[in-house]
């Protein structure tokens, strides 16, 4: 499968010109034999690095792309963070001209940080379908302890070699189809935030992006059989994923509530303290599900006007009190601009039904649980290191994360006391 990515870029009949840093991907069995070929068909030139993780290192040994050089990190607690930024660009020839990322999406992260900082070219050979970001244009980062995206270089080409990433640890898979299924929440908070707001919707961003995790979900079978054309339709979409969020400008088709969700995870606050055994698939993959049951939850409620709100700020104590010195600074000034502010009651109430239209076609969580369940993916909050008993407090702060209109951040809107309280009374009576 090859993929030229500038019949994506230009006028859109949305009104805006969709702009592509990626030039072209190519998803086949063995096409890392072909790489020479296809950086020359892109006249990719230059002096190289090849950044690899040590196990993707071994697992294409017969196909190490060439390189002037090679710098090879231990996976072990391995983290797009400022440490291992560091490492790389302290190793890195001053002379290099093209650094090529061969591993997972934490190596992408880095290599695609580190073309930034050089002002290089960037090329991606993922040797797992795990994350939606090889084609990104920004770095998901931990950054002193706060979750963030820094800028950062897209690929100018991408080397899927479907040979490679079907033989990967089955962990891998299972986190692409997390990052995929997220898609549903995201585009859906996505249209939310266009009724509520009319902000921005590309109807051909978004269309790409629900033919994409359609597929991956039809996939699932073909995954667990080990089929290759299975695991060239996750990779395929996690690639396009990347180029709708390239077109897009930032990463609003898809990431939306339940990324917010594994972001908090991932941040540890100091009223949260979880251990986070997963990867950041898993997590958004579990977050969906959790998104998709609170969504489905509130949009039993045909009239939401008794529980509505007027729009208050959150305090800056609360973040303090909450996230901890350590992450308040930064979510104090990520949320001075509360993209709340600008949804009135009135919009709430009067969009209520369309919003509930929206959530109405959202998968059903029991099929989005069966999918992760056949594939034995992680499902549960205990099993990404949250209790059941976090679950209130996971799903008031984490829309905090990032200054992003949600209709779990919109909860803030809603009496949810009273409307838990209601919805304990109702399931007494139903009994």
């Amino acid at each position: 499968m090859f993929i030229d990515c500038g019949k994506y870029a230009g006028k859109c009949a949305c009104g805006r010109e969709h702009v592509m840093q990626t030039r072209a991907a190519v998803i086949e069995p063995g096409c890392l034999f072909d790489f020479e070929k296809y950086m020359a068909e892109l006249h990719v030139g230059g002096k190289r690095c090849a950044l690899y993780g040590a196990n993707a290192y071994a697992a294409t040994a017969d196909r190490h792309p060439r390189a002037e050089q090679e710098i090879v990190l231990d996976p072990r607690g391995l983290h797009a963070d400022e440490r291992s930024t560091a490492e790389v660009l302290s190793k890195l020839d001053g002379d290099i001209e093209v650094i090529i990322a061969v591993g997972s999406g934490t190596i992408h992260d880095i290599a695609r940080y580190c073309a930034h900082e050089r002002g290089i070219r960037f090329v991606s050979c993922p040797t797992g379908a795990s994350v939606d970001g090889f084609c990104s244009t920004v770095a998901a980062m931990t950054w002193y302890g706060f979750k963030k995206t820094l800028p950062a270089v897209a690929p100018e080409l991408v080397i899927a070699d479907i040979d490679i990433i079907s033989k990967a640890p089955a962990e891998l898979v299972r986190s692409g189809v997390g990052d995929i299924m997220a898609k549903y929440t995201a585009l859906a908070d996505w249209r939310i935030a266009n009724l509520l707001t009319g902000e921005h919707l590309c109807h051909r961003i978004y269309d790409i992006m629900k033919s994409a995790a359609d597929t991956v979900m039809d996939s699932v079978p073909g995954i667990i059989r080990g089929e290759a054309g299975a695991y060239t339709n996750v990779t395929y979409a996690l690639v396009m994923s990347g180029i709708a969020m390239q077109m897009m400008g930032n990463s609003r088709p898809a990431s939306g509530a339940e990324h917010h969700i594994s972001h908090m995870i991932e941040m540890g606050p100091e009223s949260f303290p979880v251990a986070f055994p997963a990867m950041h698939g898993e997590k958004t993959g579990v977050g969906s599900l959790l998104a998709v049951a609170e969504y489905k939850r509130l949009a039993k409620i045909e009239d939401i006007a008794p529980y509505v709100r007027d729009y208050a700020p959150v305090p800056d104590e609360h973040f303090r009190s909450f996230f901890g010195e350590r992450l308040a600074g930064a979510l104090i000034k990520e949320n001075e601009h509360d993209c709340l502010a600008a949804v009135t009651k009135e919009a709430l109430c009067e969009n209520w039904s369309g919003i509930r239209e929206v959530i109405d076609a959202l998968p059903s969580v029991e099929y989005l649980y069966g999918l992760l369940e056949a594939l034995g993916a992680k499902r549960t909050l205990g099993s990404i290191g949250v209790s059941d008993e976090q679950l209130p407090e996971l799903l008031t702060n984490s829309p905090l994360i990032r200054n992003r209109l949600t209709l779990m951040r919109a909860r803030r809107m809603m009496d949810i006391e009273r409307i838990n309280k209601e919805s304990c009374m109702e399931g007494r009576q139903d009994k």
